[in-house]
């Protein structure tokens, strides 16, 4: 790796605390577009939001107990062990380079524009699956809460279900599009309200589920013969069900996506991340460990289905039951809100270096509702046509969101990949004026960041039956669809990358900074393709 050209982030202190944040920003040959109005709070929120305790915990807790019985449990210890690896990389990052479409900034930043666009659109492309993929959690619950909610058929034909589930699916969508084209006030807004009231939810369940507790902790060391007839005993059927897990924890970056939208981003943004993923395992972990206890009976099919929304209803009845899920649903939502609004900022940072199609439109930022409108609308149609095309699939759910997930764990590889070489040639450096910081910690903590990155990745992409066609209709192309669709994005997105695209990059000159705001913004490695449009 060359030496980079950039100076470490600012220490200019200044009355107003957006002239810093921006100053910031020029260093990457931007100039200052979108409105800094989000505090500590909202950039918690966003973070917390994508996570989403209740989302993922409740869309996926059947299919970690059903393949891994309760001991599937220590899933979620382990993977946090390796996410808070990744985490911290990422706040080092965050308060280095607090700028819109952190992914593949940083990567840019690390790496080489070639990585870091490859970072950005896997993180892209992930980002668009992932919004279908929350958004089908409606079918998980609101069928739950009443039969009403379940328009097509009675839930028991071969694809009433997986129909079902796109039809409100596509109404949660709608919703996140409009809200975000409105601008991000509206879009914090209700994110911060939503993330409030899931919080309060989330410590209330863990309150009730204590109190009826009918059996001890050591219900976690039970493996519910999960590992009878598997290769490698239950070490195999723990490696499945622990994608129950790695399916949650992950997009903490999204804190610092909003950077360019935060005020005191270097500072706010690393803290966010941090707070964001620890409080995810606290709550999770007691959730999913107190559910196990509480539940009446640890048999039949009701858990390997219907999961902790049965549990719900099971241990707090009809009434107090169906309110909690309520809730859940809130949660779901702004899941979905805060997932869309990421790719937004996403392909907004991608399009002001003209890396994208239609690159001048995905870029131009609204002056009214001061958000880029192009990329909400876009963003929201390519999600539906996602459902679309699965309308008839009832491998749905662990099909779609196994294949976003994937994307997203190459994606975060090719951060901390490039920054750990980076680290060893001695050309990383942290943000100083007392800004986040591993300090000597920084290279044990990257190691085991790229580790922990390859070694999940490859089991996310193992074409077991169990992830990716474990009922009928059994087809090929569903068991080996991450390898195929991965594959297909990854390969034909760089090739069109490599022989077109690559070759227009540079900022955007409507949004490249003035001389005055930065004398000579640079752009990592200097190579020829970056050079920055005045």
């Amino acid at each position: 790796m060359k030496p980079t050209s950039d100076s470490s982030i600012s220490d200019d202190s200044t009355s107003d605390g957006s002239t810093s944040d921006d100053s910031e920003l020029a260093e990457f040959g931007y100039r200052p577009e979108l409105k800094r109005t989000l505090g500590s709070f909202h950039t918690f929120a966003a973070g917390i939001s994508y996570i989403s305790i209740l989302t993922g915990t409740f869309q996926l807790f059947y299919f970690g107990y059903a393949n891994g019985g309760p001991a599937y449990w220590w899933s979620w210890p382990m993977v946090f062990a390796g996410q808070i690896m990744v985490a911290l990389c990422f706040a080092e990052l965050a308060a280095r380079y607090p700028v819109a479409g952190s992914v593949y900034n940083w990567a840019k930043k690390v790496g080489n524009p070639h990585i870091g666009w490859l970072a950005g659109w896997m993180m892209l492309l992930a980002s668009v699956v992932s919004i279908a993929a929350v958004a089908l959690a409606y079918q998980l619950t609101l069928p739950q809460i009443s039969s009403f909610f379940q328009f097509v058929g009675d839930g028991t034909g071969t694809y009433d279900v997986a129909t079902n589930a796109v039809i409100l699916a596509s109404v949660l969508i709608l919703f996140t599009t409009l809200v975000n084209a409105f601008g991000v006030k509206l879009m914090a807004t209700i994110n911060t309200a939503g993330v409030f009231i899931e919080l309060i939810a989330t410590v209330v369940l863990i309150v009730l589920f204590a109190v009826h507790i009918v059996r001890g902790p050591q219900v976690v060391t039970q493996t519910a013969h999960t590992g009878d007839g598997q290769s490698f005993g239950y070490l195999g059927a723990f490696l499945v069900a622990s994608l129950a897990s790695a399916y949650v924890m992950y997009g903490f970056d999204t804190a610092s996506s909003l950077g360019e939208e935060s005020l005191d981003p270097s500072r706010n943004a690393p803290r966010a991340i941090i707070r964001s993923i620890v409080a995810s395992f606290v709550l999770g972990g007691l959730i999913l460990l107190l559910a196990l206890m509480s539940v009446s009976t640890l048999h039949g099919e009701k858990l390997s289905s219907d999961g902790l929304q049965y549990v719900v209803l099971d241990v707090l009845g009809p009434t107090a039951g169906k309110a909690m899920l309520w809730c859940v649903l809130i949660a779901v939502t702004v899941c979905a809100l805060a997932v869309h609004t990421a790719a937004i900022r996403l392909a907004f940072a991608m399009s002001r270096d003209n890396n994208l199609p239609a690159s001048s439109l995905l870029a131009r930022v609204s002056p009214r509702f001061r958000t880029p409108v192009a990329p909400a609308v876009i963003i929201g149609v390519l999600s539906l046509g996602i459902l679309v095309v699965n309308i008839r699939q009832p491998q749905i759910f662990t099909v779609v969101t196994s294949i976003g997930i994937v994307m997203i764990y190459i994606a975060y590889l090719l951060v901390t990949g490039p920054m750990l070489v980076a680290r060893l040639r001695g050309k990383w450096r942290p943000a100083d004026g007392g800004r986040f910081s591993l300090g000597r910690w920084g290279l044990p903590v990257n190691i085991i960041a790229v580790l922990w990155g390859t070694g999940m990745t490859v089991n996310l992409l193992w074409p077991r039956a169990a992830v990716y066609n474990a009922t009928a209709p059994f087809h090929w192309y569903l068991r080996w669809g991450a390898f195929l669709f991965v594959g297909v994005i990854a390969s034909g997105g760089f090739a069109y990358y490599w022989f077109v695209q690559r070759h227009r990059t540079c900022v955007l000159a409507e949004h490249a900074a003035r001389a005055s705001e930065s004398a000579a913004p640079s752009l990592p490695e200097a190579h020829p393709e970056e050079v920055t449009t005045r």
